[in-house]
């Protein structure tokens, strides 16, 4: 600890007098002390919040899984019924909120109780307290991980934790085949097993979580006094030279409300996450159940590794729109094969295409939206907030994907361009808004440094303007 390396320099030089900062409290660590912490904070929180979004996905997405074992015929969902078994709801700024004054440790492992409870004789009413309680759990895990790890450290960490998602999708395969042989035990149909054997598990993680999970840096046992005030003083002076405001008031959620960027975001969102529901819950191979069943895993492996790729690099050259770019890129082609009348074989190598560029988008869009709003409530009320009206694309991608419309879903598949469409376009005009306000205040700093002028905010003001500061840079 007796080094220290450029870009603290840099911070240290930077950093105007602030009367909360001790620099006698903060440790000077290499870079490969400081390695060494990210990795122990890593093993500690990722794996157990991986696990819970693991089994999320899967008691999300094991209704697909349970339509190919006879749910639809079992329970006559007819038409549209299996359709609007699907609500995503609407509960994910209360939830990030609720995160915040209750603890994480204990609201994340409450809400994976809940949904693990929940069973399914009136299947769409339980879909939707499924929903409910669901809801927080992605929006609110991204919001405790902005707690820990530097603006680009968070992408790797966000892709790591949704890289569960793509497990469970090449799991939940592997599941129902073996369960699928499970039908007729104790007069259950094999349906009815995917359900309960997946909603025990998730019962089960939720009360482990409980004495696994830790709430902030700041009272996290596990590190050392040290290592806390480094973690502290990596967040606080991460991008901003004031860091951020400490306290809650009602101004943070009109704040969200009213900044653009939400709003520009939020078709973004969409364009990925509208796809990426449709791919994985209603495209059939035409083959028969058990095979069907397996030819979902090897697209969700694909998808995975991509996924972790493309964080990595987003992170190690602080850059999030080029891999959102590629993935939208992914998603076109791969819905373009797959609305053809391309045969089976080609299709299926479209669903590849679709997943790795739908899943290794997501965190890119997440995390980019998180490293640009400024100050923890704002954000803890703008990023649920884009999921929740970005999620109306996954319920439209349930509806579009009609049962006579099998087996091309031309409607379906055509539908979800539409999104792809909207993506290439809010994409490059949010790049070009971002480019535009870094080169008026690389400007204006350039200006005031050479005319001698001094910082005309004070320190409470300019953790108040949060990323309207004038040293703050948004990430391209």
């Amino acid at each position: 600890m007796n080094s220290i390396n450029s870009e603290h320099n840099q911070c240290d030089e930077e950093r105007p007098e602030d009367s909360d900062w001790d620099l006698k409290n903060v440790p000077v660590l290499t870079l490969e002390q400081e390695k060494k912490l990210w990795r122990k904070i890593d093993l500690r929180i990722m794996p157990m919040l991986s696990l819970m979004y693991l089994l999320a996905f899967l008691d999300r997405s094991n209704i697909g899984n349970a339509k190919l074992e006879g749910l639809v015929t079992q329970l006559d969902l007819t038409g549209d019924k299996f359709n609007i078994a699907l609500p995503y709801c609407l509960f994910e700024c209360p939830s990030n909120l609720a995160l915040k004054a209750i603890r994480p440790s204990r609201w994340l492992p409450m809400i994976n109780f809940v949904w693990g409870v929940v069973m399914y004789p009136q299947l769409v009413g339980v879909r939707i307290c499924l929903g409910i309680s669901e809801a927080g759990l992605f929006p609110g895990v991204v919001y405790y991980l902005t707690f820990w790890y530097p603006r680009y450290k968070l992408q790797y960490r966000i892709g790591l934790f949704f890289g569960a998602a793509t497990v469970a999708g090449a799991f939940s395969g592997l599941l129902a085949f073996g369960i699928g042989y499970m039908g007729g035990i104790e007069g259950l149909e094999a349906w009815s097993w995917i359900f309960l054997i997946e909603g025990l598990a998730t019962i089960a993680i939720a009360i482990i979580s409980v004495f696994v999970l830790v709430d902030f840096p700041e009272t996290a046992k596990f590190l050392t006094p040290e290592e806390r005030a480094f973690v502290l003083w990596r967040k606080k002076y991460d991008n901003s030279s004031v860091g951020e405001e400490k306290n809650f008031s009602t101004r943070h959620i009109w704040a969200a409300f009213k900044d653009w960027q939400i709003w520009l975001h939020i078709p973004v969102y969409m364009s990925i996450v509208g796809p990426l529901n449709g791919i994985t819950l209603f495209l059939p191979f035409g083959y028969s159940t058990p095979v069907s069943q397996l030819l979902t895993v090897p697209p969700y492996v694909a998808g995975t590794i991509t996924l972790l790729v493309f964080a990595h690099y987003a992170d190690e050259l602080k850059m999030r729109s080029p891999f959102i770019l590629a993935g939208l890129t992914m998603c076109l082609i791969g819905f373009s094969i797959n609305i053809s009348a391309a045969p089976n074989g080609v299709k299926y190598f479209g669903t590849y295409i679709i997943v790795m560029g739908g899943y290794a988008s997501l965190p890119g869009v997440v995390s980019w939206l998180g490293n640009n709003l400024s100050g923890q409530y704002k954000r803890g009320v703008g990023m649920p907030l884009v999921m929740c009206i970005g999620n109306l694309s996954a319920v439209a991608s349930a509806i579009v994907y009609r049962q006579q419309d099998e087996p091309r879903f031309i409607f379906g598949h055509a539908f979800e361009l539409m999104f792809v469409g909207i993506g290439f376009t809010f994409l490059p005009t949010l790049v070009f808004i971002y480019r535009r306000i870094n080169a008026k205040r690389d400007a204006a700093e350039r200006l005031a440094r050479e005319q001698g002028e001094k910082v005309q905010y004070s320190h409470q003001e300019l953790r108040e303007l949060g990323d309207r500061a004038p040293d703050f840079r948004y990430t391209l």
